[in-house]
């Protein structure tokens, strides 16, 4: 039996740098440069930025997704999940500790399914935080379905050539290579008969048709979430990942990490947002009191600080079950729970303060309104809620059986009977020897 929810204090001394690190240093970068976090590094940001990785390194925090072969520390899911919530408070926080979203996922990927020669041409530089990556799987119409996907990769000689439409492919204008989910063989299913492919991003034939921003992005600056048209792509056959027909168990390999990565930062974000409503409730003042003191009030905070606690604690078992396996298949049905549940603890806590902040609440003066905006992102990245809620569902109920015959197993006249007719005999005994 071991229970324990407390870190070793060698860690624990590393989160309390990182805390005062992301605080001081790099907060900071998300009010002097908000949404260029996945722009190339150049000139002043560069200039700034590096030493602040540097300094991530030097305190053994970089990439600390990966295992050690690969350049991370090899720390685990857990305490993975304890440094992400503070990662989680700021943008640009990822970048600087080189873990940032879609390129942790993608480098998995290429780690676990890439040959030689892929590593060294993608992954190696991904990992050093030379460039950025893309992720190319959802289309308009199938959405994050792939038994929906049109785009095709068809085999001419010794290369792929790839034509369709990709939606909402994160970071494709600042990217240096594309991983594009491909039909190769539309004569089985769609979980045997997809590939995916390692683009570079100059390849001829990638039209970025228009990038979207996110509701909540400020101004109108062009977004990073692209609508790529693929005409005549041609690859050479071996930019395959991981093998032909294996894009389906790569993607399940990807985003499982993703979506507890999401939840872990999450919860930083989450915590952001009950701090601002504590503050507020203690700063400001109405019908003669603090609004502290308001009943409706205390029930908001005393409602946001279980519903956090709750699902910190959901997040870090998920991540506890992670390392215990080594294995996302088998900790599918937490994952999807976990993804199910995040996007309404962020919206509710932010929610509740943007009402205790009242007018400024909605402003654009105060971070609120784009957390709860942010929270609906949250419900659709790496696949909507309803999805997850299925996956959560059919997992639950393989556990369970149907009742043997008309009544529920807990129906209480089938189980007084029984109770009287396991006792029967002694209760008869006894009454015997009176």
């Amino acid at each position: 039996m071991a229970w324990d929810f407390e870190t070793e204090p060698d860690y624990q001394a590393k989160l309390d740098w990182a805390d005062t690190f992301v605080r001081e240093e790099v907060e900071p970068l998300d009010l002097q440069w908000p949404g260029l976090q996945f722009t190339a590094l150049e000139g002043d940001r560069k200039r700034i930025i590096d030493p602040l990785k540097d300094e991530v390194r030097k305190q053994g925090l970089w990439a600390t997704h990966l295992t050690p072969e690969l350049g991370g520390q090899g720390f685990g899911q857990v305490k993975l999940a304890l440094l992400n919530e503070i990662l989680g408070r700021a943008s640009w926080a990822p970048i600087v500790f080189g873990c940032q979203a879609p390129d942790t996922g993608n480098a998995e990927i290429i780690a676990h399914y890439g040959t030689p020669e892929q590593k060294e041409r993608y992954l190696q530089p991904l990992l050093d935080g030379e460039l950025f990556s893309c992720y190319s799987m959802t289309e308009a119409e199938g959405g994050a379905d792939p038994t929906q996907f049109t785009t095709r990769a068809v085999r001419d000689g010794d290369e792929w050539v790839i034509n369709g439409l990709k939606y909402f492919s994160s970071n494709a204008r600042t990217a240096s290579f594309f991983i594009v989910m491909a039909v190769t063989n539309p004569d089985v299913t769609a979980y045997q008969g997809m590939s995916m492919f390692l683009v570079p991003a100059d390849t001829p034939g990638i039209n970025i048709v228009r990038n979207t921003g996110l509701a909540m992005d400020a101004g109108d600056h062009e977004g990073t979430h692209a609508l790529i048209r693929y005409e005549d792509v041609r690859v050479p056959a071996d930019a395959v990942l991981g093998g032909e027909g294996q894009a389906f168990a790569i993607a399940q390999t990807r985003l499982g990490g993703g979506r507890i990565h999401h939840a872990m930062r999450t919860i930083g974000q989450a915590q952001k947002a009950l701090d601002m409503l504590c503050e507020r409730a203690l700063s400001r003042r109405t019908q003669g009191t603090l609004i502290a003191e308001k009943q409706f009030v205390q029930g908001y905070i005393a409602d946001s600080y279980a519903q956090l606690l709750q699902f910190r604690l959901m997040v870090l078992y998920t991540a506890w079950t992670i390392d215990k396996y080594n294995d996302y298949r088998k900790v599918r049905k937490d994952i999807a729970a976990v993804k199910a549940t995040m996007p309404t603890v962020l919206h509710d806590i932010a929610w509740r303060a943007v009402q205790v902040h009242g007018a400024l609440g909605v402003s654009n003066e105060m971070p609120l309104f784009q957390q709860v905006l942010g929270a609906s992102v949250m419900g659709l990245a790496d696949g909507p809620t309803e999805v997850h809620k299925v996956t959560v569902a059919r997992q639950v109920l393989r556990n369970y059986k149907a009742s043997d015959d008309l009544w529920p197993t807990q129906h209480l006249p089938k189980r007084v009977e029984a109770a009287r007719v396991k006792y029967a005999a002694l209760l008869e005994r006894e009454a015997g020897n009176e």
